[in-house]
């Protein structure tokens, strides 16, 4: 219950949280669990896994692009994901793996709740709750000038550590009655 009354608290609040944990603790479940609490629950839950987005569609996959950006079929422009979870949540999986040179740009993004689309010149204003995963020690990335400490700082305004299942044996049974339900 300890969980489940921190949750419910913690959704009531658009404060940034960062989630981290082991590859398959139940990252983006939680994310999503947090969202579905949350007073944003009627509006999108975005997700971006910045570890599959290849580095040089990630900035247009977020913020999107205007008319004329590119040349050829892209060219009308594209709604992207920060538009899309508008007043909603956009959860970042993998931040850790965000490049350095877009890190900037997302802080600003949490900092002025403002984005400029690739090759747009007027910001715009988001209305978005933005939690984060890792798998990653983000503190060891600082150390070796792979992610912004003032990016980790305003990621973590609440911090959530997801322990593996083997350090949480009381959360098996629960699972076992749920799936054996299922069957």
């Amino acid at each position: 219950a300890g969980i489940m009354e921190t949750i419910q608290r913690i959704s009531q609040f658009d404060s940034t949280i960062l989630i981290s944990g082991e590859s398959g603790t139940g990252k983006s479940m939680l994310a999503k669990f947090i969202h579905q609490s949350s007073r944003r629950s009627g509006s999108p839950f975005i997700t971006i896994n910045c570890a599959t987005i290849p580095e040089h569609l990630i900035e247009s996959e977020l913020f999107g692009y205007v008319a004329g950006a590119f040349t050829g079929p892209q060219s009308k422009g594209k709604q992207g994901m920060v538009e899309q979870a508008h007043k909603g949540t956009l959860f970042l999986d993998e931040i850790g793996l965000l490049p350095l040179n877009l890190q900037s740009k997302f802080l600003q993004l949490i900092q002025d709740k403002t984005y400029t689309p690739v090759g747009g010149v007027k910001s715009r204003q988001a209305d978005i709750r933005i939690i984060s995963a890792t798998n990653l020690d983000l503190k060891d990335q600082i150390t070796k000038n792979l992610f912004r400490e003032d990016l980790y700082y305003r990621l973590r305004v609440i911090e959530m550590h997801m322990p593996p299942l083997r350090e949480r044996p009381d959360a098996l049974e629960p699972m076992i009655q749920h799936f054996l339900g299922q069957l």
